[in-house]
């Protein structure tokens, strides 16, 4: 298959982009570099575009965190990405879902922790424990100044800052029933959070590998009771709103498995049935982007079926 590399720029609402078609058959790319917020630090977002976008059409919208991780592994950290250009190409030439665009929001580095830690969980806890948490993760170099969380903020970016300029820009549907929020590990965690925050903005959550545990660690930890005691009271409508989630058990995901149990008590209290929320384990697989690489299908086509 011969590559194919076009980078053109332009201007976009008064922002210089740039668009980036990957290859002949996994669409298009565009990049919007130092998008400004008020809420949060100025980040890049990448926009992806399925083969035969229309301005005529309109599209169902996925936004998903750490962007840096999506689409390619020659600049990622680990060497390894979701590449979900190629899922979701598959899934849309064969029917299997909605057609859909991609918003990928890079994340910030050592503020992720900051941005995707849920704010009002965080609250819950005592201030000793707060204390606590913050030094295990300042130990364990996850952040590198006390934990302050400014996940409200993130959303609010995403959601009045971002979602309208997405909304402007392209050619979508803007309805909480197309619109969606997906990621892994504490973007699962964040993604959760944004659907319960906003239950009128977004329709499903997809939450892959969630870190439950917060902190890297099971014993003497009070996070998840947190998250627990949290989505007790605010677990969005079990009818009008779709949940996925996984995990395995290797790696870091060896914490999570008795954590999701209780989870799943919660959702199943609160009514959710597997027409809206299902949770599946893969054994023997790890907390890695080759692992959610391999299973992203699932949730993409029980969030966005074909309609």
């Amino acid at each position: 298959m011969i590559k194919r590399i076009l980078i053109i720029f332009f201007l976009v609402n008064g922002m210089m982009t740039k668009a980036q078609e990957i290859n002949e058959k996994f669409g298009s790319i565009q990049q919007f570099d130092h998008f400004v917020s008020q809420f949060v630090d100025a980040r890049n977002i990448s926009v992806w575009l399925p083969n035969n976008y229309s301005e005529k059409d309109k599209y169902t919208v996925l936004y998903m965190h750490d962007g840096q991780m999506l689409f390619g592994n020659e600049h990622t950290w680990n060497k390894q990405s979701w590449e979900v250009h190629k899922t979701a190409t598959a899934l849309i030439t064969e029917n299997k879902t909605q057609a859909f665009i991609i918003v990928a929001i890079d994340n910030n580095g050592l503020k992720r922790h900051q941005e995707f830690f849920p704010k009002k969980d965080f609250e819950l806890l005592t201030e000793e424990q707060k204390d606590f948490v913050s030094n295990e993760l300042l130990k364990k170099g996850k952040i590198d100044q006390p934990l302050h969380p400014i996940s409200d903020n993130y959303l609010k970016f995403i959601v009045t800052e971002l979602k309208p300029f997405i909304d402007k820009t392209f050619s979508t549907k803007t309805d909480r029933e197309h619109t969606f929020i997906a990621g892994s590990s504490m973007g699962g965690l964040i993604s959760l959070y944004a659907i319960c925050e906003y239950p009128k903005v977004f329709g499903g959550a997809a939450c892959l590998s969630s870190h439950w545990s917060g902190i890297y660690q099971l014993e003497n930890n009070p996070v998840p009771e947190t998250f627990f005691a949290y989505l007790k009271e605010h677990l969005p409508n079990p009818k009008k709103h779709k949940i996925y989630f996984d995990y395995g058990d290797q790696t870091l995901d060896a914490l999570y498995p008795t954590l999701q149990q209780k989870v799943d008590v919660i959702m199943t209290e609160k009514g959710f049935t597997s027409t809206h929320w299902i949770t599946n384990f893969f054994p023997g697989k790890d907390h890695s982007e080759q692992a959610w690489r391999e299973r992203f299908h699932i949730p993409l086509e029980f969030l966005m079926g074909s309609k």
